[in-house]
C-alpha cells in the first residue's frame, strides 16, 4: 500500500522498546559479538536522514526535534536548521546543506514550524540562510508520477507526498518521497521538479501476500515506497519497502542520467536505507522484522560477490560511507535524546 516511512516506522516504536535492548556505547556491544559500535555523536531527538559532510563532518535530521544538526570531527553538535518538524533526510555538497521534511502520514501532520511539510530546503553554511526549494505534494498533485489514484469523494486515499531521503549526485538532488511512491530530482539552483525513477509495483506472481497487500482503488500488488537513495559508482541506489511484506522489498541499481535500472536486487524484507561503498558493497539498514522475535533492526550487507552478512544495531535508519567506513544513525525510534550516529566496524557483520 501507498504507505508513508514516517507512519511505517513510528507502529514499530512501541514494540522495538519491550525487546530489552540497550543502545550502544564505546564499551558495549550492539550485535551480541565481542565487536564494538563506536558511538560518534549521542544525545539526538528521532535521527533519520545521515549524510556525511566535508572531510571530517557529517549532518543528521532530528525528525522530533525539527532541525538538521551538524556532528564534527570530534563529536560536537551545532544546528544547521531548526523550525522544521518532520525533517526526514539530508545531503551536502559544497558550502549547501539540503534537508527535506515528511508529510502528513497515519498520525497526522508534523507539528507547525517555521518550514512546511513535503518543502525542500537549502541552507548556505557560508551565512547560516536558508531558502525552500520546492514543495513536493505540490508537484505530487499535478504530476502524479505514479498514475494511482489520489482522491475518493474528495478525500485523499492515502499520503500524497512524504518525502524521506536525500542525495546529491552531480545531475542534482534526488529525493525518495514514500508516499508520492517515487525519486524525484531537483534543480540545486532552481528548484525545478521533474520526476527520476518511479519504482514499479510488486505483484503477486513475484510475491504471492503483494496480492493480499490493501491498495489505493485500481492498484494491485505491493506498493514499492522508496526509502534511501544515495549515489556511488557512477549508479544511483534507490531502496524500497515493498509495503512491508517480506521478500517485497528492492534495491534498484539506476543510471544517474535517466533513471533507467541497470540492476535489480529483489526478495529483501523492508530496507529502511541504503549505502554503498567503492568496492561494490551494499548495506541496507533494516528497522522493522518480519520475525518478531527477531532483533529490533539490523544492518545488512550486500558483499562485492553476493555474499550477505548482518550486524545488529539498535534501530537504525539513516547510513552514510566515509573513506570505506559505514557510519548508521542508531535508536532511531528511541525517543528524544536517545539517538546516536555509530561507527558500524567490518567485526560486526556475521
Amino acid at each position: 500500500m501507498r504507505r508513508t516511512v514516517i507512519g511505517v516506522v513510528a507502529l514499530t516504536a512501541a514494540a522495538t522498546a519491550l525487546s530489552g535492548v540497550g543502545m550502544a556505547t564505546a564499551a558495549e556491544t550492539g550485535s551480541g559479538s565481542d565487536a564494538r559500535l563506536v558511538v560518534k555523536a549521542s544525545g539526538l531527538d528521532i535521527p533519520f536522514g545521515l549524510a556525511k559532510r566535508g572531510k571530517h563532518s557529517f549532518v543528521v535530521a532530528e525528525n522530533a526535534a525539527g532541525k538538521v544538526t551538524q556532528i564534527g570531527p570530534k563529536g560536537g553538535q551545532s544546528t544547521v536548521v531548526s523550525g522544521a518538524p518532520g525533517v526526514s533526510g539530508v545531503a551536502s555538497r559544497g558550502r549547501f546543506v539540503f534537508s527535506v521534511i515528511g508529510g502528513p502520514n497515519e498520525q497526522g501532520a508534523p507539528p507547525a514550524g517555521t518550514y512546511k511539510p513535503t518543502q525542500v530546503l537549502r541552507t548556505n553554511m557560508r551565512n547560516g540562510r536558508t531558502k525552500v526549494l520546492a514543495n513536493l505534494e505540490r508537484y505530487e498533485l499535478n504530476h502524479n508520477p505514479d498514475g494511482q489514484k489520489q482522491f475518493v469523494n474528495g478525500q485523499p486515499v492515502d499520503a500524497l507526498s512524504n518525502p524521506f531521503s536525500a542525495a546529491i549526485t552531480p545531475r542534482g538532488l534526488l529525493v525518495a518521497d514514500g508516499g508520492a511512491n517515487d525519486v524525484l530530482r531537483i534543480n540545486p539552483d532552481t528548484g525545478k521538479v521533474t520526476t527520476f525513477f518511479v519504482p514499479p509495483t510488486v505483484k503477486p506472481r513475484q510475491v504471492a501476500a503483494c496480492g493480499q497487500s490493501r491498495n489505493n482503488p485500481g492498484t494491485v500488488g505491493c506498493d514499492s515506497v522508496p526509502t534511501g537513495v544515495a549515489f556511488a559508482n557512477g549508479s544511483v541506489w534507490v531502496s524500497t519497502l515493498g509495503a512491508e511484506v517480506p521478500g517485497a522489498g528492492r534495491i534498484y541499481k539506476l543510471n544517474p542520467r535517466n533513471g533507467k535500472v541497470r540492476r535489480v536486487y529483489p526478495g529483501l524484507n523492508s530496507p529502511t536505507g541504503v549505502a554503498v561503498t567503492s568496492n561494490g558493497a551494499i548495506w541496507f539498514s533494516q528497522v522493522l522484522k518480519s520475525n518478531p522475535a527477531g532483533p529490533p533492526g539490523q544492518i545488512v550487507r550486500i558483499g562485492p560477490r553476493g555474499k550477505v552478512t548482518r550486524a545488529k544495531v539498535f534501530q537504525p535508519v539513516g547510513l552514510a560511507v566515509r573513506r570505506g567506513k559505514l557510519f548508521s544513525t542508531a535508536g532511531s525510534l528511541a525517543g528524544p535524546g536517545a539517538g546516536q550516529i555509530v561507527r558500524v566496524t567490518p567485526n560486526e557483520f556475521r
